[in-house]
């Protein structure tokens, strides 16, 4: 199994900034990604539907023989990966908010975090906020809207810009010196809150950490892929192919972006 993929699965393009960390990380590991557009976003669904919809990504993966299987959702991690690890023979490696460096390195002991509507009302968020984030002022904020811009490919519009604005302004006049991006979409607005944020606030997002737990687990496991010259990767959206082709046109000289009905 060494050599068999590992499967990635998203709400939709968000993850393949997850995907980007783990390639960078384990250049020798053949991927296949997910990206479930078509049911985007995550965050707007209720419980019950983010779990069926993390069973059927799961499903697919493993059809295809994935050896491991990266939630690169928030969403999806803090609803549904319980249920996963319970339920399926493969390691799942998860995404949360990285609240704990945030709370950790904070000097105003004021930190922000925006996210999705259905991460932050989890009970995973809450008992991680409880345990890591004690005596610090944590300012969420729903980022209604980011991902539905960022899946029609207006990473860098004017509406974007806007609506980015009014979401972590509030959170600028707390006083926050961390923003966590609670959203694995959400690394790509980065260039935009740069502009935004002053000087004094540091933006932390997840996918160096879970591009380290990956390897750790792969290691662990004795799944680490074997060297090669180039690994495949192949991604599969339900949507539109020319969005998910953008983000991941990167000089590969073997990836393949092909439309899947799933």
């Amino acid at each position: 199994m060494r050599d068999n993929p590992i499967g990635i699965f998203d709400s939709g393009v968000g993850g393949t900034s997850i995907w980007r960390e783990i390639q960078k990380l384990l250049p020798f590991e053949n991927t296949i990604y997910l990206a479930d557009s078509k049911n985007a976003p995550y965050g707007e669904k209720s419980k019950d539907d983010i779990l069926r919809l993390s069973i059927k990504n799961t499903e697919v993966l493993l059809k295809n023989d994935c050896k491991l299987v990266v939630v690169a959702c928030n969403t999806a991690t803090t609803n549904a990966i319980d249920y996963l690890r319970k339920n399926y023979d493969v390691p799942f490696i998860g995404i949360e908010p990285a609240i704990k460096p945030a709370a950790l390195q904070s000097k105003t002991k004021t930190v922000g975090v925006l996210a999705t509507k259905g991460t932050l009302a989890s009970s995973l968020f809450h008992s991680t906020s409880e345990i890591h984030a004690s005596g610090i002022n944590v300012i969420v904020r729903e980022g209604t809207g980011l991902v539905q811009l960022i899946e029609e490919g207006k990473v860098d519009s004017q509406e974007t810009r806007k609506l980015l604005l009014k979401h972590v302004r509030p959170m600028i006049d707390e006083g926050i010196d961390y923003l966590v991006l609670g959203c694995t979409h959400y690394p790509y607005l980065v260039p935009i809150l740069k502009e935004i944020l002053p000087e004094s606030v540091q933006i932390i997002d997840s996918g160096e950490a879970v591009a380290r737990q990956t390897k750790s687990i792969l290691n662990k496991n004795g799944l680490l892929a074997s060297q090669r010259s180039k690994a495949y990767h192949r991604f599969y959206t339900n949507a539109n192919i020319h969005v998910l082709e953008s983000f991941v046109m990167n000089g590969e000289t073997d990836y393949n972006v092909s439309v899947l009905d799933f």
